[in-house]
């Protein structure tokens, strides 16, 4: 269960992502509100619906395009959106760390993989070369990847899918950071691999106190492995609501995208189509 009797860990109020395109401005965020305890929060949706770029905005890493403006945008008592570049350097893998979809567009193909957590290790750590070998090889173990001391000097295109975002989580998790983004950091493997790579992201967040934001497609992933939900679309919080209780949501947004679920026991012919209301996009949805 989330421990939100300390301040959160992070604070967003009135939170907007706009994009300058060649057709004209696109508003992917739309007046997001949340906050982030010690806990496992789920951001689900549609493609398209600001997940990510909620996410992406936290770090401040939204596109040269873009935009970002809040009322609030609070990490650990400190203000994002007036945070210097170098401050939020400093942040960005040390303190808030971000999991990417597919580890094989964020790992250097051209050096081994062992290298490239001791490099996380020591570029925010100030720490020895021989130093961070060993944090790397320790946390080459912690992510439960066997034979540590082989795997250590391969290259990316060398490990599997499971493997590399297991590499991904350590070079993540070397810096103990205080929030992980995990942004569909399942999608490419199996249901097997998958429930490992959960279980090891959960032990984190429970022996290290850490807060999870976990952004998924994945409805019955989120409703059984995080605390809280954000459901979102067209850069909105629909419904806000405990993980527990996300198959019995009252919106009719969240309640279409658990209708469009292929369901095993029912044969219903045709999977039925999500009616997108265009009301939905009037007002801004409950908010957490």
């Amino acid at each position: 269960m989330p421990n939100m009797d300390k301040k959160p860990l992070i604070k967003v109020k009135n939170l907007h992502v706009k994009f300058s395109t060649p057709k004209g401005e696109v508003h992917a965020v739309r007046g997001v509100n949340f906050e982030l305890g010690q806990e496992r929060l789920g951001i689900v949706g549609e493609s398209g619906s600001g997940k990510s770029q909620t996410g992406r905005a936290l770090l401040r890493l939204t596109a040269g395009n873009g935009m970002i403006t809040a009322d609030e945008m609070m990490f650990d008592g400190l203000d994002l959106m007036t945070a210097s570049s170098k401050t939020m350097r400093d942040i960005r893998g040390a303190r808030i760390s971000m999991i990417m979809q597919d580890p094989k567009y964020s790992l250097n193909p051209v050096i081994s993989v062992g290298k490239q957590i001791a490099e996380s290790c020591r570029v925010h750590a100030k720490i020895s070369k021989k130093e961070s070998l060993i944090k790397a090889l320790e946390m080459l173990d912690t992510v439960r990847i066997r034979e540590p001391e082989k795997v250590f000097d391969l290259f990316p295109h060398q490990v599997s899918g499971g493997m590399g975002q297991r590499i991904m989580i350590a070079m993540m998790l070397i810096t103990n950071p205080k929030v992980m983004i995990a942004d569909e950091p399942t999608s490419a493997l199996d249901v097997t691999v998958q429930n490992q790579v959960l279980a090891l992201l959960d032990d984190m967040v429970r022996e290290r106190g850490m807060g999870l934001v976990l952004i998924s497609h994945d409805l019955n992933l989120v409703s059984s492995f995080c605390d809280r939900v954000l459901v979102m679309y067209g850069g909105q919080i629909m419904e806000t609501l405990d993980a527990k209780d996300l198959h019995n949501a009252k919106h009719p947004y969240t309640q279409g995208l658990l209708n469009c679920l292929p369901n095993m026991k029912k044969t219903t012919g045709k999977l039925p189509v999500l009616n997108r209301d265009p009301a939905w996009m009037d007002v801004i949805g409950a908010q957490a």
